[in-house]
């Protein structure tokens, strides 16, 4: 695709300026005494790098942070990221540690008799590794003798194999410690939406947007997500109850589980010896998203704030120190409850007057325009928008409350965009006319009406590179007077891919198999079946014995896979008489042929599978599966 003329960022609008100018908050100083509080010692080379040499996160990219907020970032959010920019090793307390700034996660190492129990060892095995070795650099060596993942979302799990092994593990010396229902949520968000997700992603966290004043400068969780797949080892050990205790290494832990929160499976927990109480991710140095822009399951605010409330009432006389998954502590039993009130209140806010306004029969467009945080909780740094939003979160409420439908018959079955845009071109006149009116709004500072005409414009036709410059400035200022993070990384990554085109991001099969080879098999089958062609497998009716000897002995190592309908359904603990073609293959290699590292000829000639029946009967299931393609269009048909 030809680029749009000059494609390079633009500098702040007048109206940006001005708005940005009168945005400012005094905020509590103390903020950056809590950043920097324990500092113990910073990578001296922040590159870090996989094992093939790939660059996976460097924070020496946002020295620019140092300086005074330029007006193509909001201010708040400009302080937002310089909190988030201190990076290293870090005393929590005696006995706790994290280490911040290398992931969009922190990684937590509890002092245990013999090791280290680690918390959320991040998103990427590079830079949990990167923790783990200055840690170890400044404290000496200690073996990890424990891993608890607080939930279910890959920047508390992926990098797992920087620390421990799955060999560890297996032999009992690590334990892996979850939520119940971890596994479950894994797959449903990583796997069963993961194409989709990640590609949204990309929006929410502005990986690929270059560092700087007008380009990425933070992910309000943190300062930015490292590149690289994801690593998983199944829990051993599920956190079944609240109040269920655990002595781990001599550790005692007291669990509180939190499902329905920030992630579906989620938990807190507090270490009565060190007076700790860990928050998971359901408190941080910002508002969160009760949904993410990339997608997920609506988060049950309501739920969420009576869990932060549950916290204060188990925990709180024993509060010395609260640390969470990101951003930093806070120190004092007084200072913990304050913040734990305010986040507590926050959730329970946006939920009861956003179903006050849609009980009086406001919509959820209605509703967001109408609410404003009060100063209650603009005073504060961590109830701000940097990363979720009002805009969004009061939509989301709504949403798992009445759907997306409005209420409004019109609204209940609309044309797609493209031909949506086709007619809004012809209503006004043609292509001249609705760039004349978006150019209009773009020189009145009207930023949001002008992308809603333009876009139309786009949709219509994309090869209009006078509509994609146009809606690609129009963006960008939007981007620049965005408080919340995710908004600004959207807004300019939308900008970038109308100057530049959608990114080729390659094929996507391999994507997910850090997570795939923790699956189970019944899960392994569920994501097989998504991506079944419905329209070439019309008027098929089989069934595939499949027997996995790495699981003798366990329910999972015989199951039936049938197609019936169009449709793959699997039956686990027997064989079916009438199946036409039955499959002996271990679980890890139908990973491996599943992700495209071989084929089920090659292992079949191998004698690694064994193959009896009709054969075809294979080739109608796995011949007939979609692929994704990561880099689908989002600002453009």
């Amino acid at each position: 695709m030809a680029l749009v003329p000059d494609p390079s960022p633009k500098p702040a609008s007048e109206h940006t300026r001005a708005r940005n100018a009168a945005s400012f908050t005094a905020l509590d100083p103390a903020d950056f005494d809590r950043a920097r509080r324990g500092f113990v010692a910073a990578l001296s080379d922040t590159n870090i790098a996989d094992p093939q040499g790939r660059l996976v996160s460097d924070i020496g990219r946002y020295a620019f942070l140092a300086d005074d907020a330029p007006d193509t970032v909001h201010p708040n959010l400009w302080r937002h990221a310089q909190l988030n920019a201190h990076h290293g090793l870090f005393e929590v307390t005696d006995g706790v540690w994290q280490v911040r700034g290398y992931d969009i996660s922190n990684i937590t190492f509890i002092r245990g008799n013999t090791g280290w129990i680690v918390v959320d060892p991040l998103t990427v095995e590079a830079t949990a590794r990167a923790g783990y070795d200055l840690i170890t650099e400044h404290l000496g060596h200690r073996p990890v003798v424990a891993v608890i993942y607080t939930h279910s979302h890959a920047d508390h799990f992926g990098g797992v194999l920087g620390v421990t092994s799955h060999a560890d593990v297996d032999e009992g010396r690590c334990q892996v410690i979850a939520p119940v229902g971890f596994l479950h949520e894994v797959v449903g968000e990583n796997i069963i939406a993961g194409p989709a997700m990640g590609r949204r992603a990309l929006y929410q966290f502005g990986p690929l947007l270059p560092p700087g004043p007008r380009g990425h400068v933070d992910c309000g969780l943190g300062n930015a997500i490292p590149v690289g797949p994801n690593t998983l080892i199944a829990p051993t050990h599920d956190i079944t109850r609240t109040g269920e205790e655990m002595v781990v290494d001599g550790v005692r832990i007291v669990f509180q589980l939190t499902p329905e929160t920030e992630a579906p499976a989620e938990m807190n927990f507090f270490f009565p010896d060190f007076g700790a109480l860990c928050m998971a991710e359901n408190c941080s140095h910002t508002m969160h998203n009760l949904i993410p822009i990339r997608g997920a399951l609506v988060r049950n605010s309501l739920r969420w704030s009576k869990y932060i409330n549950e916290a204060l009432e188990l925990f709180g006389a024993d509060i010395d120190v609260l640390f969470t998954s990101h951003n930093w502590p806070r120190w004092g039993r007084d200072d913990a409850r304050e913040f734990l009130e305010l986040q507590r209140d926050l959730y329970k806010w946006t939920h009861d007057q956003t179903m006050r306004l849609a009980n009086k029969g406001y919509v959820a467009t209605e509703i967001a325009e109408e609410l404003r945080l009060p100063d209650d909780f603009l005073a504060h740094e961590h109830t701000h928008g940097f990363y979720g939003d009002l805009v969004h979160n009061s939509k989301a409420v709504y949403q798992r409350y009445l759907s997306w439908y409005d209420g409004n018959p019109a609204n209940l079955n609309k044309l797609p965009p493209t031909e949506v845009g086709r007619r809004y071109v012809e209503l006004a006149g043609g292509a001249d006319n609705v760039l004349a009116a978006g150019r209009a709004a773009f020189d009145a500072g009207d930023y949001r009406w002008g992308a809603e005409l333009v876009n139309h414009l786009v949709f219509a036709d994309p090869s209009n590179q006078t509509a994609r410059a146009l809606q690609a400035d129009i963006l960008e200022q939007l981007g620049y007077q965005s408080e919340s993070s995710t908004f600004r990384n959207a807004y300019l990554m939308g900008a970038q891919e109308l100057r530049f085109g959608p990114p080729d991001l390659g094929a996507g099969a391999a994507r997910g198999r850090g997570i795939l080879v923790a699956m189970t098999v019944e899960q392994i089958f569920d994501t097989i079946s998504l991506r079944v062609k419905s329209e070439d497998v019309g008027g098929l009716n089989l069934r595939i014995n499949w027997t996995f000897p790495d699981l003798a002995g366990t329910p999972d190592e015989k199951w039936v896979l049938g197609l019936s309908h169009r449709t793959l359904f699997s039956v686990p603990g027997r064989h079916d008489e009438s199946a036409v073609a039955s499959i002996t293959i271990t679980r890890s290699l139908l990973v491996d042929i599943l992700t495209q590292q071989t084929t089920f000829v090659d292992q079949i000639g191998a004698g690694n599978v064994t193959l009896d029946g009709d054969a075809t009967a294979l080739l109608q299931v796995f011949g007939n599966l979609d692929t994704f393609t990561p880099g689908f269009p989002i600002v453009e048909p």
